[in-house]
Order: structure tokens, then C-alpha cells, then sequence
């Protein structure tokens, strides 16, 4: 029996990337984790400082563990593109595109399709399709990254849903096609928290739209991204039970126990419940979405008293895992709350490996996070993902 766990500390990044200045220039002079200790006085996190962090970004003796650094290889920083990376797929580059310029080529894929569209407002570029499903800008991401579907699920199911969403994700080039919904809304409200936030820019207010919650579902579409390539797929395929905890429940495809939950006391309770309670092998990834939350929000204090309950649940979990299994420790971006913005910020990411059967191990920086979902298959002799190259062997005795 041997178990591994995926712990991503979501936004946690050590330093930006030396490209950072090709996606926002104000990005170069990021990094999350110095940053938040300069500003948090109360920040303490000697487990994680121990593993290798201390090393990676103060140049401390190196851990008896392994660790080591990963770059991003997709395009920007993104949380859902970064988990794709992760899983073993490396989302392809996508463009910027906004509903104004694209919105007639969409309209006419699912009206060849066999639906019903509809244009609210002669002057917006957004439309409805079978009177259930709004269609237009992402109002919450970067500007033309995103393409949303918000629906009322009494009118069109989630599945449904989903099969629309595919036609949009088709017929654009986008970083992601986001498609989502609830029965607790309905049409009209969608359509009242319609608005414009930058120039030509247009969409549902999702978090007006009173679609979060009991009900809420969601179903995330990358772009070039190779679903049947990532770990959980392949995992699925095998036999394997993955877990998917907190965020990793939302934008990871995959089979098997699924909790969508936010709060970070909550998901680590799960993790470790869950962890104890399983008998066979199994894989746990599981994302801490709070710190991201807190640079969203360029809340340091926040964001240093998730690290510090992380940092301190992990001091009492480590010692309590079994001989074979492993730990994964790390970030998909960064998000620095003290330079000015409150987007997504091009950094590295650490990586700090703990277990019994782990040895000391500098992996050095490692040019894609798809070597995690590399590693993650070569550590139960599964088939190999779509890309990255596995760590096992530098990290095992």
C-alpha cells in the first residue's frame, strides 16, 4: 500500500521568473513569499522553511529531504492552466479575445449545432442560448482570457451545459472556456447582472449572479489541453482511487471522491480524514485556495495566517505518515500582495518533498510542472502523461 499526496499552497510563489517582463512587467518585481515575511512580522512556517524553502530562497543548508523549483511553462500565471501543467499537460498558448470580436463565429457553431441563440441587447455582445445560458466575457480574469457559459440549471442541465461549452471551446482560442451555473438563479437575474467592465468588455457579474453555492457546478476547458494525458485520467484508467480536495475538485478532470471546498481548516480536515481512512493506494490532490484568495485581495495579514495554520497542521501531519508514502509540497503561480495589483504574478514555484523512503535531493529548478504528474505516475507504475519528465529516481532511496 503506498499513498502520495499533492499539497498545492495555491498563488505561493518564491521569485519572479526571468521572462516575466514578456506577460506584465510589474510581475518582475514579485515574490510572494519574502514579500508577505517582510510585511507579517507574525509569519511562521519553520516546517515548510525546513523542507527546503529556507534553502530555495535564503541559501540555508540543504534539507535532509528533497526539494527543488519548478518554472511554469504555460503561458502567463493561472491557476487552472497551471493545474492542467501540473497534471502532465502543458495547456497550449492561447490569444486574448474579447465577445465583440469573436461573438458572431460562436453564434453561428451552435445554431449550426441545432440551438436556439438569442441577442438580449442589440448593442452587447452577448447572447443566450435556448433561453438558458448566458454567454460572454469573463469579468473576473485577466482581460480576453476567458470565455464564460453562466446558466440557470432549471431551464438547461449541467450536462447539458457541458455539451454547449464544448462547441464554444471548439470555435475559440482563448486560455479557457468556463462553463457554469445553479438551479437557485434563473435567466433574468443572469441577465440583470450583465454589465461592461472595461471598454467592450462584457459578461455576467458572477459572483451577483447567485450561482455559487448549494447547487453550483462548474466545468472548466483549456485550451490545447490533453485531458486523457494528465494523471487522474490515467489514474481513472488504472484503477487507481484519486482524491481530489478544495480546488483540485473544480478545474482537474478525474474520477473518484471530490470536494469542492474552500475554507482551509476544512480541506486539510479532509485530507487527513481521508488519508487515515484509506487502506489501499491512492492519490490525494488537494489545493489550499485561500492564500490565492488573500492575493486577490492584497491581504498579506490573511494570507500569512493561512500559511502559518498550513505550515502548522503540516508539523503534526508529517510525522504521522506511513513508511511508503509521499508528500508533494508546492505552488502553481504566485500572487504578491504588496506590489500594486491583484493578479496572478509570473513566478517560481517551490517543490518540497517529504517521506520515509525520500532522500536528500537538490532536483534543482525544473522547466515544467508537468514533471509532477510525471513523477506522480511513475511513483505507481502508471503509463507515462502527455509531457514532463519524472523526478522518482532522484528523490527515492
Amino acid at each position: 500500500m503506498a499513498k502520495l499526496i499533492l499539497l498545492v499552497i495555491d498563488s505561493f510563489g518564491i521569485g519572479a521568473m526571468d521572462d516575466c517582463g514578456e506577460f506584465n512587467a510589474e510581475d518582475c518585481k514579485a515574490h510572494t513569499y519574502k514579500h508577505i515575511r517582510e510585511t507579517v512580522p507574525a509569519l511562521r512556517i519553520p516546517a515548510m522553511y525546513q523542507l527546503g524553502l529556507g534553502t530555495l530562497v535564503d541559501g540555508m543548508e540543504q534539507p535532509l529531504t528533497a526539494y527543488g523549483r519548478s518554472a511554469l511553462a504555460h503561458h502567463g500565471a493561472d491557476t487552472y492552466l497551471g493545474h492542467q501543467e501540473i497534471a502532465g499537460s502543458c495547456p497550449k498558448q492561447s490569444t486574448k479575445r474579447l465577445m465583440k470580436d469573436i461573438h458572431v463565429k460562436l453564434a453561428d457553431a451552435l445554431r449550426h449545432a441545432g440551438y436556439q441563440v438569442s441577442y438580449p441587447w442589440a448593442d452587447r455582445p452577448v447572447f443566450v442560448v435556448n433561453d438558458a445560458c448566458v454567454v460572454g466575457d469573463n469579468l473576473e480574469s485577466s482581460l480576453g482570457n476567458i470565455i464564460n457559459l453562466c446558466a440557470d440549471f432549471n431551464k438547461m442541465p449541467f450536462e447539458e451545459l457541458k455539451k454547449v461549452g464544448r462547441i464554444v471551446r471548439e470555435n475559440v482560442d482563448t486560455s479557457r472556456v468556463i462553463a457554469f451555473g445553479s438551479p437557485h438563479t434563473s435567466l433574468e437575474h443572469i441577465l440583470s447582472v450583465v454589465k461592461e467592465k472595461s471598454p467592450g468588455q462584457w459578461g455576467v457579474d458572477a459572483p451577483k449572479a447567485r450561482v455559487y453555492g448549494e447547487g453550483y457546478d462548474v466545468y472548466h476547458m483549456g485550451y490545447g489541453v490533453n485531458i486523457d494525458g494528465q494523471f487522474p485520467i490515467i489514474a481513472a484508467r488504472s484503477g487507481l482511487k484519486v482524491y481530489r480536495i478544495g480546488k483540485t475538485a473544480d478545474v482537474l478532470h478525474g474520477e473518484g471522491p471530490a470536494f469542492p471546498v474552500v475554507d482551509s481548516k476544512e480541506v486539510l480536515r479532509i485530507l487527513e480524514e481521508t488519508y487515515e481512512a484509506e487502506k489501499d493506494d491512492a492519490a490525494f490532490l488537494v489545493n489550499v485556495q485561500e492564500t490565492d484568495l488573500a492575493g486577490h485581495a492584497e491581504d498579506p495579514e490573511w494570507y500569512a495566517q493561512i500559511l502559518n495554520y498550513t505550515d502548522s497542521w503540516l508539523e503534526q501531519f508529517l510525522p504521522k505518515m506511513e513508511e511508503e508514502d509521499i508528500i508533494i509540497i508546492m505552488a502553481d503561480h504566485g500572487n504578491d500582495p504588496t506590489i500594486g495589483h491583484s493578479n496572478h504574478t509570473r513566478e517560481f514555484v517551490p517543490i518540497l518533498i517529504y517521506g520515509k523512503q525520500v532522500r536528500q535531493a537538490d532536483i534543482g529548478t525544473r522547466q515544467s510542472m508537468a514533471d509532477i504528474g510525471a513523477t506522480m505516475s511513475a511513483f505507481f507504475n502508471l503509463p507515462p502523461t502527455d509531457q514532463g519528465k519524472s523526478f522518482l529516481k532522484e528523490i527515492t532511496r
